[in-house]
């Protein structure tokens, strides 16, 4: 006897019945989601539509063709996982709700002017050389074009082994016989997840001062941008001018630049820690099935603003794997050793020349360590935290460290992935590479060459003095 499947794109035994129908066969009327997260999603939604068929209401399968109708905003074709065009259209919308001109030709040289001014400071904090190749004032809208290129390699992994552990939570019968609807059920995931990027991005945009200002290499290499909107709403609590204001954040601008330019594998590194995030997600099907009842019950398809609570409650927000928690570790580690340097480098360029930098570097300092709504959204939404949490013992390691063994051997840290710091050495910021022997095993000269190479200098090193 034939088991259950779709003909046509409707499900048997279910959609073509009408309401206290039975089918013929009592096999045609089984659901082939029975016993998975797939189950609750659709008896739910069946249940609240009052669209279930095959005997008694939410027995059986609900009336796909009703419920989809009522998802069709999630469901219009793209390639991927995730619907850009429709993410990027909320994140827009999400910016438009509040004021958002385009900067002035004076807001664009006065970000120019500063970058310059940045620049010429931090030549005497750090050996590597500028990274900076050009300067713009953006709007927020401008912020999320000019960053999407790098959102999507970064959130892309994610949005694919979320829909495929989703579909992969399914029987593999199950999956045979409803591979049409798995289509649908991807397009329709990928419409979610879409939503709910879109809506993060759209309130970073209104929030993030500067294009590097989450510690990610979110732009074109050697592009300086900052968000003059959110600059003046960031020094409207300050007891500071928003000229220093500005100044600094071109220091911290400037600093990441010259990071990024200079340590070649760093982008890779923080991009690939992102990337074994993504395949580190597991699906539980018993707890995933929990999650969908909880977030399904009292939920009215039929009103607009409950689908959005929906959405937004993060519905497909899955728990993380082990393999997740130690990529997610190493990108925390990494993010506030980045953001450590950049504060390090930072206080010492500023150290003799603006008495509010202390002020301002406090302002960041509490600002990174707990987080504005933007980052708890995102990490609400995406599953990642991109705050780092230990900027100021990142910030302390480096400065014992420039202090103790002198500025080359700071930076020459970043010469290997293996040679940075760990969480433990975070733990004991004043102790890394107290003793000697926790250097390298390289040659002086050896050590020499590759630092040069890191510092973009081909000329070989002068010889140390006697």
């Amino acid at each position: 006897m034939p088991g259950p499947g779709l003909v046509g794109g409707a499900y048997r035994g279910g959609m073509n019945d009408k309401p206290g129908e039975t089918p013929d066969s009592p096999d045609e009327g089984q659901n082939p989601f029975k016993g998975t997260p797939f189950e609750q999603l659709f008896g739910a939604m069946g249940g609240a539509f009052g669209g279930a068929t095959g005997g008694a209401a939410g027995a059986g399968m609900p009336d796909l063709n009703q419920i989809f109708s009522q998802l069709q905003f999630l469901m219009q074709p793209h390639e991927g996982p995730l619907n850009w065009d429709f993410a990027l259209d909320i994140a827009r919308k999400t910016v438009a709700q509040a004021p958002d001109p385009s900067p002035t030709q004076r807001q664009q040289d006065a970000v120019a002017d500063a970058v310059r001014l940045a620049d010429h400071w931090l030549d005497e904090t750090t050996a590597f050389p500028s990274g900076v190749t050009s300067t713009a004032a953006w709007s927020r809208a401008e912020w999320i074009v000019g960053t999407t290129e790098v959102w999507k390699v970064l959130v892309e992994p994610i949005a694919e082994s979320s829909v495929n552990a989703l579909s992969g939570a399914l029987p593999e019968e199950a999956q045979v016989m409803s591979g049409p609807l798995l289509g649908i059920l991807g397009r329709a995931v990928g419409g979610m997840l879409a939503q709910q990027v879109g809506s993060g991005l759209g309130t970073l945009a209104s929030e993030v001062l500067s294009v590097s200002d989450i510690g990610l290499p979110l732009a074109t290499p050697g592009r300086a941008a900052l968000v003059p909107a959110n600059v003046t709403a960031f020094a409207d609590g300050l007891d500071v001018t928003e000229d220093d204001v500005l100044l600094y954040l071109a220091l911290r601008e400037a600093a990441h630049q010259r990071l990024f330019a200079h340590v070649p594998w760093l982008r890779d590194h923080l991009i690939g820690a992102v990337a074994d995030y993504a395949r580190g997600i597991e699906i539980n099907a018993e707890g995933m099935q929990a999650r969908i009842e909880e977030q399904m019950r009292g939920v009215d398809p039929m009103n607009p603003e409950s689908m959005q609570q929906l959405l937004e409650g993060g519905m497909f927000d899955l728990p993380r794997s082990p393999a997740q928690d130690a990529a997610l570790q190493r990108l925390e580690v990494t993010l506030a050793l980045v953001e450590g340097w950049v504060d390090e480098v930072v206080g010492q360029a500023t150290a003799e020349r603006m008495p509010s930098a202390g002020k301002l570097q406090e302002a960041f300092r509490r600002r990174r360590a707990a987080g504005g709504p933007a980052e708890q959204t995102f990490a609400t939404l995406v599953g990642l935290e991109l705050r780092p949490r230990r900027l100021r013992d990142a910030s302390t390691l480096w400065g014992s460290l420039r202090t103790r063994q002198g500025t080359e051997a700071r930076d020459g840290v970043w010469m290997h992935p293996d040679l940075l710091p760990t969480a433990a050495d975070l733990d004991d910021p004043l102790g890394f590479r107290e003793d000697a022997t926790a250097l390298p095993e390289l040659s002086d000269e050896d050590f020499d060459a590759e630092l040069q190479k890191l510092l973009g200098d081909d000329q070989p090193p002068a010889n140390p003095p006697e």
